[in-house]
C-alpha cells in the first residue's frame, strides 16, 4: 500500500472514519461479539514481527534503502509473525473474555484506542484498502500502564450490512516488545 492516498469526497472519508471509530468503541467497551460482526468470515489477521535491519547501502539514494517493508517478518517472507489468525481463532480469543476461568483478564484490562490518519489507498468494485494509525492505551490493575502504537493496513469489503474487515495487517512500531501481552485486538 505504498504511494499516495486516493482523493475522496468528504462523505466517503467520514464513512471510513465512522467505521474505525465505531470499531474502537466496541473494543474499548469489551463488546467483542459485536466487534466480530465487523469481520468477514474469511478474514486474515496478521501481525508481522519487526526486526532491526541494517541500511541497504546498495540502494543508496533510493527509498528502498530505509524501507519499513525490509523490517517486517511474516509468513510470506520466511519469517515468523507474532500473530497470523483467521476468523475462528479471533472468535476463540474474543470468547475467552467471557469464560469463568479467564484469570489473566480478571479484572479486565482497561483500554482506549485512538485511531487516526485514515487514508483510502486503493479501491475496486467491492473492496477498499485503507491505512490507519493507532495508539492503544492499556491499563491493568496492579501493573504498569502501557501504550502500544502502530499502523493497520486493512482491506475492507463492502457488504449489504456495511463495511467489513476482510484483511488486517498490524504493523507495530517496535522491534522489541517488552510488554506483557500481544493478545490485544488491534
Amino acid at each position: 500500500m505504498n504511494g499516495p492516498s486516493l482523493v475522496i469526497d468528504p462523505a466517503e472519508q467520514r464513512l471510513l472514519e465512522r467505521f474505525y471509530f465505531h470499531e474502537a468503541r466496541l473494543l474499548d467497551n469489551r463488546q467483542y461479539r459485536q466487534w466480530l460482526q465487523l469481520l468477514c468470515a474469511d478474514i486474515r489477521y496478521v501481525m508481522p514481527a519487526r526486526v532491526n535491519v541494517q541500511v541497504d547501502n546498495r540502494a543508496r539514494g533510493q527509498e528502498d534503502m530505509i524501507s519499513v517493508e525490509r523490517e517486517l517478518e511474516s509468513g510470506d517472507s520466511m519469517g515468523c509473525p507474532h500473530r497470523e489468525e483467521n476468523f475462528l481463532l479471533l472468535q476463540l480469543r474474543a470468547e475467552r473474555a467471557y469464560k469463568i476461568n479467564s484469570w489473566s483478564e480478571n479484572p479486565p484490562a482497561r483500554t482506549r484506542r485512538i485511531v487516526g490518519n485514515i487514508e483510502l489507498m486503493a479501491r475496486n468494485s467491492s473492496t477498499v484498502s485503507v491505512l490507519s494509525n493507532f495508539h492503544l492505551y492499556y491499563a491493568r490493575p496492579g501493573s504498569d500502564n502501557l501504550v502500544y502504537s502502530g499502523q493497520r493496513r486493512d482491506t475492507l469489503r463492502d457488504t449489504p450490512d456495511g463495511l467489513r474487515v476482510a484483511q488486517r495487517e498490524v504493523i507495530m512500531d517496535y522491534a522489541d516488545i517488552p510488554w506483557p501481552t500481544l493478545g490485544l485486538l488491534f
